[in-house]
């Protein structure tokens, strides 16, 4: 094993370096190995790190000493701000975030803010495994960055140490050089991009087909418009490849998803069939109502309202808002349904798992329960 420098020996290259020695004799000097050396000269001729500058905006190490003098003094922060000529906030924040009222000192205060000042900083998830591993652990199971944040709030309510934003679990991901997540992760995205883009795509209509004898959803109960009780649906066909398709149904007050497989056709009368198959399933306090779009898969929404029980409300024309939940859910299937997808190869039991996880994840729109949780509260 190869024996670091001494001190005595980087002193004396440092001697040897201000005197103009050359590299040559330096070696000479010191028999050592040109490569350790090298990188004793390296760090020597480094240049020292720049002290951060303070900008004028920030308190001074004489206005924090002020402050800490007016508190010990017993006046209050808005005492202390008018003498000073500074917002109440500003005082407020410093002496918050520097041990409140009787814990201030001006001059750890000064230290930790020019701390806080050096670049760049550790990423926060670089510097706590406990917090990196839960993150880490929810996005393998397709939960969004926001998702996470909000559970992570619910679940640790008293551990200021396991709060992250969203936004910071993004720059960990898509800027490597915070060295926090695993590049790898962002296949777990929604969209599994490597970088973000902007909002927006062109708006791609589809041909509408022609309904017979629709109830519009004007016509709609007010508590389903509320989401005041459980049991309306909002439906839909999630196509894959080779128009083959999937049926989607969305619980409007919890989110809660069910999806229905189809094989490789879905006419109307067998739309029909398979929906009412699977609503009869559930409980009449959950069989109220189904919303629609204009599609022709629904010809036959007399047929199911005989065989189920449950009326159906169209929307209007290229009116997708009008049912948000069910337009909102597709796209987070689209992280286990590609639209590439042969949707008839996928069986019933894979469907059910799908729509098991996806009801498992928290939703901001919930306050971060999941849509589980949210449905056995309804239903209790």
């Amino acid at each position: 094993m190869i024996e670091p420098l001494t001190e005595d020996e980087r002193e004396r290259i440092a001697e040897l370096i201000a005197a103009g020695a050359s590299l040559r004799t330096i070696r000479r000097e010191i028999p050592r190995s040109r490569h350790a050396v090298a990188r004793a000269i390296k760090k020597l001729m480094r240049p020292p790190k720049r002290e951060p500058v303070r900008s004028a905006l920030r308190l001074s190490p004489a206005e924090r000493e002020e402050i800490s003098r007016g508190l010990a003094a017993g006046q209050s922060l808005r005492q202390i701000a008018r003498a000073l000529g500074r917002a109440p906030s500003t005082v407020s924040r410093d002496v918050a975030a520097n041990g409140g009222s009787r814990r201030y000192r001006a001059c750890d205060a000064d230290r930790r803010a020019v701390g806080n000042l050096r670049r760049p900083k550790k990423a926060k998830l670089a510097g706590c495994p406990r917090l990196r591993g839960v993150v880490e652990e929810k996005l393998a199971l397709r939960w969004s960055p926001q998702q996470i944040s909000g559970w992570l709030v619910r679940t640790f309510p008293d551990d200021a140490e396991m709060r992250v934003s969203h936004e910071t679990i993004y720059m960990s991901l898509f800027v490597q050089s915070r060295g926090a997540l695993n590049k790898e992760l962002t296949r777990y995205l929604r969209t599994q991009r490597a970088r973000r883009r902007p909002h927006g795509s062109p708006f791609r209509g589809e041909g509408m087909g022609q309904i017979k004898d629709p109830v519009n959803i004007r016509q709609r109960p007010a508590e389903a418009e509320d989401r005041s009780v459980p049991g309306h649906w909002e439906g839909d066909l999630l196509f894959g490849k080779g128009k083959t398709a999937i049926i989607t149904l969305v619980e409007r007050q919890s989110r809660f998803v069910m999806l229905i497989g189809l094989g490789g056709r879905h006419t109307a009368d067998l739309v029909a069939d398979a929906l009412a198959a699977k609503i009869v399933e559930l409980p009449d306090q959950l069989r109220r109502s189904i919303t629609w779009d204009q599609g022709k898969e629904m010809a036959q929404h007399a047929r199911f309202s005989i065989n189920s029980g449950v009326p159906v409300y169209f929307c209007d024309p290229r009116s997708p808002w009008q049912r948000g939940s069910n337009e909102n859910t597709n796209g987070l299937l689209r992280q286990y349904l590609p639209r590439k997808t042969l949707m008839h190869t996928i069986s019933q039991a894979q469907l059910d798992d799908i729509a098991a996880e996806l009801n498992g994840r928290p939703r901001q729109t919930l306050d971060f329960m999941t849509p589980s949780e949210a449905l056995d509260e309804a239903l209790r």
